[in-house]
């Protein structure tokens, strides 16, 4: 069986949009609520909520994440940069997981993997502070051998495939390789010791391939389903993409 984390970032995007501006994250005419929706997303059988408080506060906010460590049943995944202030903030949460992940500001969400080998000891220093604090730390990594070898050394319980490239390249004759770079990185991770997840691009229409990755233990999932929730409702858009993970 095949986890799904309901990103709910893209929940909030909708609010910023019109509501930057505001003086509190919900109430009055605030909307939409981001917890409110995660809290559909569980009741509608998501495994975990998945939330990026991104250092320039463009979609979630502060005030979002602690409502949510406060009220989901399930568990908090928070993806965050690998800086001191955003260890420091998971320190004093204390969610289920975090995810490591590269920060753009010029992005409009995150594209492509950590580089872990660039950046080994500020990776190091971050995944130490959470298994410290029994924290499970997840890399945000593209699907190469060298990341994925220094990820399982580092001490990184899981690592979470980027499946972006994959997703991009889905009509295209590039779509072959990119899925064998992920099938060849599930293995070589599994072999290694670790625990993987993927995550980004993924949708109704290539989840019928994603699914057939071997070792998969969650799939990350949030533009795709909060897309589908403005047609069916959050409730229905959970229950039809985890009935695809797992047909």
């Amino acid at each position: 069986m095949i986890l799904l984390g309901v990103n709910i970032d893209h929940c909030a995007t909708v609010r910023q949009a019109r509501y930057r501006a505001a003086a509190g994250a919900e109430g009055g005419a605030v909307e939409p609520d981001p917890v409110a929706f995660a809290l559909l997303a569980e009741r509608a059988g998501a495994d975990g909520i998945t939330v990026h408080l991104r250092e320039d506060r463009r979609h979630i906010q502060e005030r979002d994440v602690w409502r949510l460590r406060e009220r989901i049943a399930t568990r908090l995944n928070l993806e965050m940069a690998c800086t001191p202030a955003m260890t420091a903030f998971a320190l004093q949460l204390k969610p289920e997981y975090v995810c490591i992940v590269p920060e753009n500001r010029q992005e409009v969400t995150t594209e492509g993997g950590l580089d872990v080998v660039g950046n080994r000891d500020r990776v190091r220093a971050c995944v130490e502070a959470m298994n410290a604090a029994g924290i499970k730390a997840s890399l945000f990594i593209d699907p190469g051998a060298p990341q994925i070898e220094l990820s399982a050394e580092l001490g990184a319980p899981f690592i979470e495939l980027h499946t972006g490239a994959y997703a991009n390249a889905y009509y295209s004759p590039a779509r072959a390789g990119e899925f064998e770079r992920l099938r060849a990185g599930c293995v070589q991770a599994q072999a290694a010791g670790l625990a993987v997840n993927a995550g980004h691009g993924i949708n109704y229409v290539n989840i019928a391939e994603v699914r057939t990755l071997p070792h998969l233990h969650e799939l990350n999932i949030g533009h795709s389903i909060v897309s589908r929730a403005l047609f069916t409702g959050a409730g229905e858009a959970v229950r039809e993409m985890k009935a695809q993970m797992n047909p």
